[in-house]
């Protein structure tokens, strides 16, 4: 997803019971667990440890050996993970993740299963030491303990960063039994972007933790991803197409995302069978991992994205080009009505279901951001493309996205609207919204958009959020059914990701002023007047932002593209501070303050980073007019002492990023070569992952498709290797025009990014540095609050 020129930037039902996923057929699995297929890179040296593919639980390991890897899937035998047992329900997986989340405490927790609860509930109770979670699946156990660890404990397990090392030896008793049980059904999370802009080259080990704090924060649909181009590879190789044809349409992971919007293919690959193979089994680990929770693996639904030639290749098919969408050629759209659809549908949820299992819920948005539907009939089309589905699963429920002009209303006068659920993306941004009269009573999720492309900026539209949710739960025709938590890059703002999801689970208004005052107190394990203080000034500042244009607030100039009048970085982002630049300044100075007792944490870490961080970048925005203004007057030496200073702030910009292990771009590029099998793959999976933080695609999705720098982070690495060299090269020419009195040389920006995006130079994975004495440096360079 991309904010468009035309509009500015941007699970079971109640009472179900968990979901079966289906056991990896024979056949599959000797896809799976076998050697690399002919064709493809055999692992070499510094290939990751993926050799010997797991067989998700109930199949037994021999089975791969008795059959042919040429062999379509055929119907999965049914196992079932986290399905009710006599009494109860398997808390198995529950107590795995609380083990996981509380190595020290887990132990006093008994989970008890209570299936007699009729919506998604929990109760906490129990003395000190001894404390007793009951709940109605294995998730809900879950945000049980979430939320005594909020209320009772004073600690925070947030995304990222936890104060759970300040917990006592004896966790303490509860005063009196808590029942909580969720205001809303559908608790959804994952954008569609999330898997390119958050990681898309995480381990199994990374998407377990995201999992896990999703359920502790009582989430309970999570969009699965990974590894959805496998079930497009198998099945269409029995409409014409060869392998090798379809592992050159296949985009990289990092831009797979958009490839499943339907807005671009190839771009970043190709990706090898084996890669293919690993990310489907990685995929389907995911979803099995939700389901033994009792939460809804949300799996992409097909709704007609066809490689290159389909007609000509399947007679009777009617296909319908796409265009362009910044600057790539979209994939065509097959016409729903074509002979060919529910046959190519019928095959795609057959290989799906091989490897994923079966779900309740499933994610399309047919026509996203411009889509063309030619001749089309689009509410025949969008009833041809639920018919399928259901088919395939009935009674599924599909979700859509609310975006831009999106769900139209010819697309949901073809469908039954008591199977779909709009997760609106739009909620928090824009004024005067009634969602009843848009989508014609269609059920939808309240949801925010409050990060755009990963930036690591602070802030989020929380008063709107809190003003919204009770009225709109509350009208006499409220369609509202849920909440959706969408930024399209998730481990940003654990202030933000925690406030929203308590909406579904608090059964009164919630002041923000008192919510920001408990958070601040448990944040790092203690209260504390210094760390209040601080949360008080961002709660007035970045996190009271206000709706009407923006949802996400304003990204820093020191990684945008050089110039003078550089207003932000994406193209797509805020151009002036959306709230006041001091807020942020004076809670670097609270937090430099809080007890150092309570230092420890890796959530104090990350908050202060964060903050020395943002009030960095937002120092860029008064800095950078300075340095024109020395300019334009001809001033020489001012000119030279301000970019001196700017470069000054670039290098303790990286060095206070290198000091938190969720800043750095050596992470994300690890990551990316831990998956190539040679050389050249790992190279390859580089490219995808760099080119996604800057140049995003070719040269005209660079520039005229104006995604350059769309996904720009404040992260160590990235700032030193690309940012700096960019604004210094810029500067450079600025001196010399001023020295030789003649025009600024003109710099081929996209040549500059591309090469930095083609590089594999090595950056740490781990941090380093001291983060107070480097936030305190900060503090010290910057001007104080006015």
């Amino acid at each position: 997803m991309t904010q468009s020129k035309r509009t500015p930037p941007g699970g079971p039902p109640s009472g179900s019971g968990p979901v079966a996923f289906a056991a990896v057929p024979a056949v599959l699995l000797a896809l799976l667990g076998a050697a690399a297929a002919p064709g493809a890179a055999a692992p070499g040296p510094g290939s990751p440890a993926r050799a010997g593919v797991r067989a998700p639980a109930g199949v037994p390991n021999d089975a791969r050996a008795e059959v042919r890897t040429d062999a379509r899937p055929g119907t999965p035998a049914r196992a079932r993970a986290g399905v009710p047992r006599p009494g109860g329900f398997d808390v198995a997986p529950a107590r795995a993740a609380l083990e996981r989340l509380l190595p020290r405490h887990a132990g006093q927790f008994t989970l008890v299963p209570d299936t007699a609860a009729a919506t998604d509930a929990f109760t906490v109770s129990g003395t000190p030491g001894a404390i007793t979670v009951r709940g109605s699946t294995g998730a809900t156990l879950l945000t049980g303990v979430g939320w005594y660890l909020q209320h009772v404990a004073g600690a925070d397990i947030g995304w990222p960063g936890d104060s759970i090392g300040m917990l006592p030896a004896e966790l303490p008793g509860v005063a009196a039994p808590v029942t909580r049980s969720a205001l809303v059904p559908h608790r959804y999370a994952l954008n569609d972007t999330d898997d390119g802009y958050s990681g898309p080259y995480r381990t199994f080990e990374e998407h377990q933790r995201q999992i896990d704090l999703l359920a502790l924060h009582g989430i309970n649909e999570v969009f699965v991803q990974v590894g959805a181009e496998y079930p497009y590879h198998r099945a269409l190789q029995g409409f014409g197409y060869s392998a090798e044809e379809l592992r050159q349409w296949v985009p990289g992971p990092g831009h797979q995302s958009w490839w499943l919007l339907q807005n671009l293919s190839g771009f970043g690959g190709p990706v090898s069978e084996r890669l293919m193979r690993e990310r489907a089994e990685l995929g389907g680990r995911i979803a099995e991992q939700l389901r033994g929770l009792g939460m809804t693996p949300v799996l992409p639904g097909y709704f007609g994205t066809v490689p290159p030639g389909f007609a000509a290749r399947n007679p009777g098919s009617a296909t319908v080009p796409q265009g362009d969408w910044a600057g790539f050629d979209r994939p065509d759209w097959l016409d729903p009505a074509s002979p060919a659809f529910g046959e190519l549908a019928a095959a795609y949820y057959a290989e799906q279901r091989a490897v994923f299992g079966d779900s309740t819920m499933y994610r399309m948005s047919p026509l996203h951001e411009g889509g063309r539907t030619g001749s089309v009939d689009v509410k025949s089309a969008a009833g041809a493309i639920q018919a399928a589905l259901h088919a395939a699963h009935p009674g599924a429920l599909w979700a859509v996205l609310g975006w831009q002009d999106d769900p139209t209303a010819e697309l949901l006068a073809g469908v039954d609207t008591s199977k779909v659920l709009i997760l609106d993306g739009l909620s928090d941004r824009y004024n005067r919204l009634d969602r009843e009269a848009r989508w014609g009573g269609a059920p939808y999720a309240m949801g925010t958009i409050y990060n755009f492309g990963g930036h690591t900026t602070i802030g989020a539209n929380t008063s709107v959020w809190l003003e919204r949710f009770g009225p709109w739960r509350a009208k006499s025709n409220s369609a509202l059914a849920g909440i959706a938590y969408l930024p399209e890059g998730t481990g940003t703002n654990p202030a933000a990701f925690d406030l929203f999801t308590d909406l579904a689970w608090e059964p009164g208004p919630v002041d923000q002023r008192q919510w920001f005052a408990g958070f601040a107190a448990r944040r790092y394990g203690r209260p504390d007047a210094e760390a209040a203080a601080a949360w008080e000034e961002l709660r007035k500042g970045p996190y009271s932002t206000s709706s009407g244009l923006w949802s996400e607030s304003q990204d820093s100039l020191f990684t945008a593209r050089p110039s003078l009048t550089a207003a932000g970085a994406a193209y797509w982002s805020p151009k002036s501070m959306r709230y006041p630049a001091g807020a942020v300044r004076r809670a670097l100075d609270h937090l430099l303050r809080v007890d150092p007792r309570l230092r420890g944490s890796s959530a104090y870490r990350f908050d202060l980073v964060d903050t020395a961080r943002q009030a960095l970048a937002n120092h860029s925005r008064v800095l950078l007019p300075k340095i024109k203004a020395a300019y334009e007057a001809k001033d020489l030496a001012r000119f030279r002492a301000l970019t001196a200073e700017w470069q000054d702030a670039e290098r303790k910009l990286d060095a206070v990023t290198g000091s938190d292990p969720n800043f750095l771009l050596g992470r994300w590029l690890a990551g990316a070569r831990s998956w190539g099998a040679d050389t050249a793959e790992q190279d390859r999976y580089e490219y995808d992952a760099r080119s996604i933080l800057s140049v995003w695609g070719r040269r005209g999705t660079s520039e005229d498709g104006f995604l350059h720098d769309y996904a720009n982070r404040e992260w160590s690495g990235l700032v030193s290797e690309l940012y700096a060299r960019r604004w210094k090269a810029y500067f450079d020419s600025l001196e010399e025009a001023l020295v030789g009195r003649t025009a600024p040389r003109t710099i081929d920006w996209h040549a500059f990014e591309e090469e930095w995006a083609r590089r594999t130079t090595r950056h740490p994975a781990g941090p380093s540095g001291d983060p107070h004495a480097l936030a305190s440096g900060i503090a010290a360079f910057l001007p104080a609050a006015g």
